[in-house]
């Protein structure tokens, strides 16, 4: 959607570039959401678009708290890892040391490791890699009974292993169920209320929060799923709220804005959650994802590293999250400290807009003075077409 073709650049085209980017993707490609690109204390772009209330036309701000989905992964590894800084942990501790999870097919060999990298192997409730769809779970089970992390339990502690832990790489969502449970049971809370005091009130992020669908929130974005024809176009919108159970787990639903995502690497990177080391581990690619044309990618603790081809230098690290009605992309480029941070609450393809603002960053002259900042004004479309 950009005109950018990886000419070298200076600032203010940057900026232009990239502000083009999400008014493109908004008017053609049913972008709804806030975006930031912050290079380490510059800003290229901050804007949002779109409506957080369609029903009441309220427009989406910066300020808009949205459905992160599986971005929420990040704050389940750093709170796991907190524990191994307390020494109340080891990442090689096996999982079923540390819980009772009488008559499951988990094998007593997967250890916290795996499940922060994904290698575990373990049944997902939903194998997404394989096509399922975790919507699905919902039509014969209300949503609403699934408010606690031992409430999902049942629905994947019986199922197949895919392999041997340790032996592959599939993503896997209720892995990070399990690493919630463990952060619950070697801490005696919540797995809501540690990460909201350990995570986020250590961050500073004060406009983040497990918000329930059924609560009664201020500035949070509801979201829309696109009702699709025949020939797969968006005709209209429906709420999500029967798509994925009511608030926040170890693998998904956090709400927060895209400032406070830039707040949380900002932390993250300088050590604000995490002792030196510890964060160096985090920040350090594990485990062989897959191989792709532009990029190397390999797992890390939640997070997805894309490595050079050849190599190996860290291009960016990043985390997404995906459901009905819920998109978002996190990433960070530690050869400059550049976070891009975009959150969207109706179905948009937020993996290409992330990947037109990586080719302008790759264009933008070093050292260049970010001078001037573009913040787009909310906008929507005023006859209600999918936007």
């Amino acid at each position: 959607m950009s005109d950018h073709t990886g000419a070298r650049i200076g600032a203010p085209q940057a900026i232009d570039a990239i502000a083009s980017i999400f008014r493109t993707h908004h008017e053609q490609r049913h972008f709804s959401g806030a975006g930031l690109v912050k290079r380490g204390g510059e800003t290229l772009f901050s804007g949002a678009y779109g409506y957080a209330h369609r029903g009441w036309r309220i427009p989406n701000t910066v300020s808009t708290r949205f459905d992160t989905a599986s971005i929420t992964k990040l704050f389940t590894a750093v709170a796991v890892l907190q524990l191994v800084e307390r020494g109340l942990l080891s990442l090689h501790d096996r999982v079923l040391d540390i819980l009772e999870l009488p008559g499951t097919s988990i094998s007593p060999r997967v250890d916290v490791y795996h499940l922060l990298t994904h290698s575990s192997g373990i049944g997902d409730d939903a194998d997404e890699e394989a096509g399922e769809s975790y919507e699905a779970i919902w039509r014969d089970k209300p949503n609403y009974l699934v408010r606690e992390t031992v409430d999902f339990l049942a629905q994947f502690v019986h199922k197949p292993a895919n392999f041997e832990p340790g032996d592959g790489c599939r993503y896997n969502n209720c892995a990070f169920v399990l690493a919630g449970l463990v952060v619950e049971k070697l801490t005696g809370q919540k797995y809501r209320d540690y990460v909201r005091e350990n995570v986020f009130g250590r961050a500073g992020m004060s406009r983040t929060e497990f918000v329930a669908m059924d609560a009664v929130a201020e500035n949070v974005a509801e979201g829309y799923a696109a009702v699709r024809d025949e020939n797969g176009e968006a005709t209209g919108w429906r709420k999500n709220i029967y798509s994925f159970p009511p608030i926040g787990s170890p693998d998904a639903g956090a709400y927060t804005t895209v400032g406070d995502l830039d707040v949380f690497m900002r932390a993250l990177t300088g050590n604000k959650l995490l002792s030196k080391q510890l964060t160096e581990d985090m920040l350090t690619p594990k485990v062989m994802y897959r191989h792709a044309a532009r990029a190397d990618y390999v797992m890390g603790y939640a997070f997805e590293f894309a490595l050079e081809p050849g190599n190996g230098r860290i291009m960016y690290m990043q985390k997404d999250g995906d459901n009905p009605g819920v998109d978002g992309v996190l990433r960070y480029y530690p050869d400059t400290g550049t976070v891009v941070a975009i959150l969207a609450n109706q179905d948009c393809n937020v993996w290409d807009m992330a990947n037109e603002v990586d080719e302008v960053l790759k264009g933008l002259t070093d050292g260049v003075a970010l001078f001037r900042t573009v913040r787009a004004e909310p906008c929507c479309m005023a006859d209600g077409r999918p936007q």
